[in-house]
């Protein structure tokens, strides 16, 4: 049975699961078989059917790309990258804390609250060119900010 599987397979882990799968559908389906000195042939039989099903059922192995692999199956975090991520967080909420209370609000009212320009307009009582005005000067401070923070 492994040998058929092997040879309509074409691979041998395909073909070990192959036979696992085909075992228990003869237990299941051993109800069926009529003649017990078929055994042999009913079995393999049964080991062609689900070899053709699962082989037509995967589809044909298509050869992939480095580039594509790159671009599809790469995790991003890795232990450096959060590790990074976090002491620029930490870098962008000490900054934060130095700014002066406008810039504070402002920043925070559209990068971590998530408010509209709209809303911010509302909420600061300024029309929508102060709030961008605000958002570009208060920006430029925190990045001054950070910049200091940074180790030399």
């Amino acid at each position: 049975m492994f040998a058929v599987a092997l040879r309509r397979m074409g691979d041998y882990t395909e073909a070990q699961e192959l036979c696992q799968d085909v075992f228990v559908q003869a237990m299941q389906k051993i109800g069926q078989l009529r003649e017990p000195q078929a055994f042999g042939g009913w079995l393999r039989a049964i080991t062609h059917r689900m070899a053709i099903n699962r082989i037509v059922r995967r589809g044909p192995d298509l050869p992939t790309e480095q580039e594509t692999l790159e671009s599809n199956c790469v995790e991003s975090d890795t232990p450096l990258t959060n590790v990074l991520a976090g002491e620029r967080q930490t870098r962008v909420r000490a900054g934060l804390n130095r700014l002066g209370d406008l810039d504070r609000e402002t920043l925070v009212a559209f990068y971590v609250d998530g408010q509209s320009l709209i809303e911010m307009s509302d909420a600061f009582e300024a029309p929508i060119g102060t709030i961008k005005r605000r958002l570009h000067v208060a920006r430029k401070r925190l990045a001054k900010e950070v910049d200091e923070l940074m180790p030399v």
